[in-house]
């Protein structure tokens, strides 16, 4: 029984994709038949949820593939190297509209999610098989998926359409929203999914976002949008959830249902997170490794998260540096899931929201927080350990410790540096200086060339 509703399951979210697809060329979706097979009982609708995660494990910009956020964003900052054609279009600024990976992984991927999601609510609105508990569950968790790719697209691509509906004449050609709509409409689907959901897991790992995760975000949004006090509250709720929550080792942090973990992927089966095998170095690197300058400069003496965090290759032709967060290349043993949210996060939103509002010592004590972290690590001992920051810093000087702290705890995670730099006005002041091609218009993506002849209501960015 278990497997053939598997498979209506797997059928449906084909059927979810395949007429993404084909919305992108203008044709009508299935709906009837999305309506008859994945809202019958609640565990078909279930694994039709848990299939979006699925997807989102192993197809571009959620993946930690070569396409995926991880990889381009830290191309496109100040992190990583990129060597491979394709990548290095990122590395360099410079690229082309027609980029395999701005068409499919990092946009077109993305709004085949969010048209899954919109499916799955309406199949839920409407008269189906699922128990009242799981529709509301269900509910929560797609509004929830839906506001955190939204969060990426607008962040990539500055305005973008919103499409809340499978209906192809709505959507066929939607136009660009500007990027204060987005966000609101990213804060509505937080909000109701805030409702719906509860601080439980539903299941006995953290693959399934609850309310903490829905918080998480909350507090990210806020965060972005400058509204400090919301910020500081959102983190503080997740913060505070001790019995669930805590900071764990620097080796252990990535491992599947860590005590750190918010939300996570499941990688696919009998497989770990992607990330391990594409930062990973056995050889010389093809494809990214890290720049020698942020390993060498980013981090304080001493601190354990450059220890503990990265790694490096040397042959004959020289020393090439990796991230190690992810400790397995590849295995059939499955010890890592992918990091989607984590608890440091929390804490660094909390500390830049408070020193915003002059709370500057609480602040700073939502760093050491992290400093403690990466001077105890049980796996490493030295006689000079990291420092905890000065409780009497200024706020300029809270505020660079922060920039700081931000840089090494989240590198090569979710385009962190990337955001960091485009939300805080630095890009264009650190990345002219290390990019020669560098240009203002650079810190958006590029609309991709298959949506604006698809879609004649788009216009490109920028720059392009």
């Amino acid at each position: 029984m278990k497997s053939k509703i598997f498979k209506i399951a797997i059928f449906a979210i084909a059927v979810f994709e395949f007429s993404c697809s084909n919305f992108l060329e203008i044709s009508p979706p299935k709906d009837k038949l999305i309506s008859e097979t994945v809202f019958k009982t609640d565990e078909i609708a279930i694994s039709a949820m848990t299939g979006v995660y699925r997807s989102m494990a192993v197809n571009g910009y959620a993946s930690g593939d070569f396409s995926s956020i991880n990889s381009v964003c830290g191309a496109a900052a100040d992190e990583l190297i990129g060597y491979e054609p394709i990548i290095s279009e990122f590395y360099e600024n410079q690229i082309s509209p027609s980029n395999a990976y701005i068409g499919s992984g990092l946009y077109a991927t993305p709004f085949k999610t969010i048209y899954t999601t919109n499916a799955i609510l309406e199949g839920l609105t409407s008269i189906n098989g699922v128990t009242p508990p799981v529709k509301t569950q269900l509910m929560g968790e797609a509004y929830f998926v839906r506001a955190f790719v939204y969060f990426y697209l607008v962040n990539l691509y500055g305005n973008v359409p919103i499409q809340l509906t499978t209906d192809y004449r709505i959507t066929q050609n939607a136009q660009r929203k500007p990027v204060e709509a987005v966000y609101q409409q990213i804060l509505t689907d937080l909000k109701t999914a805030e409702g719906l959901l509860t601080d439980s897991y539903v299941t006995t790992e953290r693959i399934r976002p609850n309310k903490s995760a829905v918080q998480a975000l909350l507090a990210r949004v806020y965060l972005y949008l400058k509204d400090w006090e919301n910020a500081e509250k959102y983190a503080s709720l997740v913060i505070e959830k001790t019995g669930t929550y805590s900071l764990v080792d620097l080796d252990a942090i990535f491992l599947k249902n860590s005590n750190e973990a918010i939300w996570q992927l499941m990688p696919a089966a009998n497989t770990n997170s992607k990330d391990g095998n594409l930062f990973i170095l056995t050889t010389v690197p093809f494809y990214v490794s890290l720049k020698d300058a942020f390993v060498n400069n980013a981090f304080d003496p001493n601190d354990k998260r450059k220890l503990a965090w990265v790694r490096n290759f040397t042959n004959s032709t020289g020393t090439y540096y990796y991230p190690f967060k992810y400790k397995i290349r590849s295995s059939t043993t499955v010890t890592e899931y992918s990091m989607v949210l984590r608890l440091a996060e929390q804490y660094l939103i909390r500390a830049e929201a408070r020193i915003n509002q002059e709370k500057i010592e609480i602040g700073i004590q939502d760093l050491n927080a992290l400093r403690t972290r990466a001077r105890l690590s049980t796996a490493y001992s030295t006689t000079s350990p990291l420092s905890l920051l000065s409780l009497t810093l200024s706020k300029t000087e809270a505020l660079s410790a922060l920039e700081r702290e931000r840089r090494v705890e989240l590198f090569s995670e979710w385009g962190h540096r990337w955001l960091d730099l485009k939300r805080t006005n630095k890009a264009n002041e650190i990345l002219s200086l290390l990019k020669p091609k560098w240009q203002n218009t650079d810190i958006l993506f590029p609309i991709p060339t298959l949506e604006l002849t698809t879609n004649s209501a788009i216009k490109q960015n920028e720059g392009y």
